[in-house]
């Protein structure tokens, strides 16, 4: 594996940045997920601009322009001759000293780019479908740190993580601060009732998902009537069919929220018909290498 830093290119074990990096002391830095397929970067464009729109949140400069990062992920890939992989782009606030100033960060940003594999489920969960619980922390409020800004800092998400691996489960839901359901440790959720779509708003401590939109896009071109709102637990429970959605996971079904059996206890046929759309999406659409 070749690893690119700031514009060269490094063995995996030769792969390093300075401990004094704000990116390790303080999570100060923002992140992408990316993946390929067959040759085809996903969306490149879509977490370019995201990547973007977290840093200029923080006051981060980024110190390529956005074609130039998307020329680095190509050549990532193409050094580590990857036909299918997930890429992971970090721009950190760099090198400084032990104080939280970032204006002691001297000069650039660190760029990143890590180009792999990732397996964040396992394959017969797509088949059976998960099963998930809600735990007790709560996602941030976005009044202390956004969920939209995609940052270094995802202890919130770990600690949410843990508590979920404690009770024997994959994945956990997280509430927001009113109690409403928000998202996944590391997905988007959506439910179906009555053959229409439901999905929590960005504005309730969300991220702006890549796959949660690109789900949108194609529930729409299929006619399915599509909501954006606040969902309560109770709103899971009676759910006919529930999946998770993220760049690493892709499409996932759930079957079970705290312990209740969502629809028929397997994956249902309109989370089946998504997850095959988006597999064929993914086939023809993206930036070619």
């Amino acid at each position: 594996m070749k690893v690119y830093i700031n514009g060269r290119f490094y063995e995996k074990q030769d792969a390093k940045i300075s401990v004094f990096d704000h990116g390790l002391l303080y999570g100060d830095g923002v992140f992408e997920g990316i993946r390929t397929y067959n040759r085809l970067v996903f969306k490149l464009e879509e977490h370019i601009d995201r990547l973007f729109e977290s840093a200029h949140t923080i006051m981060l400069e980024i110190p390529m322009s956005k074609q130039q990062l998307i020329d680095a992920v190509i050549q990532t890939l193409k050094e580590n001759r990857l036909k299918d992989a997930y890429i992971r782009l970090i721009v950190t606030r760099g090198e400084g000293d032990l104080g939280l100033d970032p204006r002691k960060c001297k000069g650039n940003a660190t760029v990143i780019i890590i180009a792999d594999k990732i397996i964040l489920y396992p394959q017969r969960l797509y088949k059976e479908g998960l099963a998930i619980i809600t735990v007790p922390t709560v996602r941030n409020l976005p009044e202390a740190l956004n969920p939209q800004i995609k940052s270094l800092n995802y202890l919130n998400n770990i600690l949410a993580k843990i508590e979920a691996i404690n009770a024997g489960c994959e994945e956990a839901i997280m509430l927001d601060f009113l109690g409403y359901v928000a998202e996944c440790t590391g997905d988007n959720i959506f439910i179906v009732k009555r053959g229409h779509l439901y999905t929590p708003p960005q504005c309730m401590g969300t991220l702006r998902g890549i796959t949660r939109d690109t789900v949108l896009e194609i529930a729409r071109k299929e006619k399915i009537p599509v909501h954006e709102h606040v969902l309560t637990r109770h709103e899971l429970y009676i759910s006919d069919e529930c999946f998770l959605t993220g760049t690493a996971a892709e499409i996932i079904p759930v079957v079970k929220v705290d312990g209740r059996i969502i629809g028929t206890g397997k994956p249902g046929k309109l989370t089946l018909n998504l997850m095959k759309r988006f597999k064929e999406l993914t086939r023809k659409e993206g930036v070619r290498y």
